[in-house]
């Protein structure tokens, strides 16, 4: 269950995500937290401006909390995200031993408002964090929050459509 503090973190997740829209990147954040309710870590998505796929905000928390924390702090984080983490990032939390998710939106809607939107899907299957890490607390997707996290996937569906038009009228 998403309680009121969850919400605050998450609200943070959503701001990360508009900061990695407004710099070119898909709108994804994160933030990890431990088990006193200190944000020790937070990142956005950099898969275009740093021309890496396997910077998802979540799969960077994981990695770094695996290089700086112990294992007994890993298993004490929660993992807020403005969206589900995909089969990577659950993989990738799961080896780190991290905690508990509490997410914004989910894969589900993301393909969803995907599809609304005419825009292509990514290369991997959907899948729920749970059939890719098994035991992992998860909570979500937040009401109220999601369609904060949809408008902002729609104007990057607004921006790469207007890239493309703008592209067939140079050639």
């Amino acid at each position: 269950m998403i309680s009121d503090s969850d919400i605050n973190y998450l609200r943070r997740c959503v701001e990360l995500a508009r900061e990695a829209l407004e710099a070119g990147d898909a709108p994804f954040g994160s933030v990890l937290v431990d088990a006193a309710g200190k944000i020790i870590k937070e990142d956005r998505n950099r898969t275009v401006t740093e021309a890496d796929f396997t910077l998802h905000p979540e799969f960077t928390l994981a990695n770094w909390a695996q290089k700086n924390l112990t294992p007994t702090e890993r298993a004490a984080t929660t993992l807020y995200t403005s969206g589900e983490h995909c089969p990577m990032c659950a993989a990738a939390h799961a080896y780190a031993g991290l905690g508990r998710i509490v997410y914004a939106s989910s894969s589900a809607q993301l393909v969803q408002w995907r599809t609304e939107l005419g825009l292509k899907s990514g290369p991997v299957i959907p899948l729920p964090i749970n059939q890719v890490a098994h035991g992992i607390s998860v909570d979500g997707p937040s009401l109220g929050l999601d369609e904060e996290v949809y408008k902002l996937h729609r104007l990057r569906g607004d921006r790469t459509k207007l890239r493309d038009e703008l592209e067939r009228e140079i050639k």
